[in-house]
């Protein structure tokens, strides 16, 4: 195969979710001298925002989101530290975590797997994460934005729990705040004091590029 059909290839194979193809056309990518770069950022993440596309259309819906993003993970198992090594710049660095009372995941995942695919480098805490953990993660890993994740409505008020600790802990000017989960909305996102809200992973990704854009011109820093 030639370099351009194996770009297609991923790029097709990608969007209907066939992760066994996926896994082989990046294995063939490698051994055919192709960058890694190159295939995420010409195969990969178009697909991925493709996607995305057609969910927001009613084309896709969420198991059309999940395949296509776990045949994505797959390939990323094997470029991320790939990419690592050749310093591919990164859009920004996500921190995300299931609010404490929570186990709830998959749509957690579907976001993460979106947003690394989009470029950014995603920290996972898993699920049950208390606000001091956060807090905690924060300080560690100094992310862009923090994400907070619900999926039932009797742990949504630990959204307000968390901004109050990072308030305390003077962080919260230091970092957007994003919310979401089923139950959640943007009006509740606006009552709990957080910067951003979406209700699905694709309309996550575009959010969080504007929210660290606007961050950025404010601080007078290239996006």
């Amino acid at each position: 195969m030639t370099e351009q059909e194996i770009l297609q290839g991923l790029y097709d194979r990608t969007l209907v979710g066939d992760a066994p193809a996926v896994l082989d056309l990046t294995d063939q990518g490698l051994a055919a001298g192709l960058a890694p770069e190159t295939m995420l950022f010409e195969a990969l993440i178009p697909a991925l925002e493709e996607v995305g596309a057609r969910f927001e259309r009613g084309d896709f819906f969420v198991p059309e989101m999940l395949i296509a993003g776990r045949a994505m993970a797959g390939a990323m198992e094997v470029l991320r530290p790939l990419l690592a090594q050749t310093g591919a710049a990164s859009l920004g660095r996500f921190l995300m975590g299931t609010v404490k009372g929570d186990v709830h995941d998959i749509g957690k995942n579907l976001v993460n797997i979106m947003l690394e695919g989009a470029g950014f480098e995603v920290i996972d805490l898993g699920v049950q994460v208390a606000p001091e953990r956060f807090v905690a993660a924060i300080r560690e890993h100094r992310p862009d934005i923090v994400g907070f994740s619900a999926f039932l409505t009797t742990t949504m008020p630990m959204f307000k729990a968390n901004i109050n600790a990072l308030e305390k802990a003077g962080l919260r000017d230091q970092v957007i705040v994003m919310v979401g989960g089923a139950p959640v909305t943007q009006e509740y996102a606006d009552a709990v004091g957080a910067d951003g809200y979406a209700a699905d992973a694709s309309t996550a990704v575009r959010r969080a590029k504007e929210l660290l854009a606007g961050r950025r011109a404010v601080a007078g820093t290239p996006s």
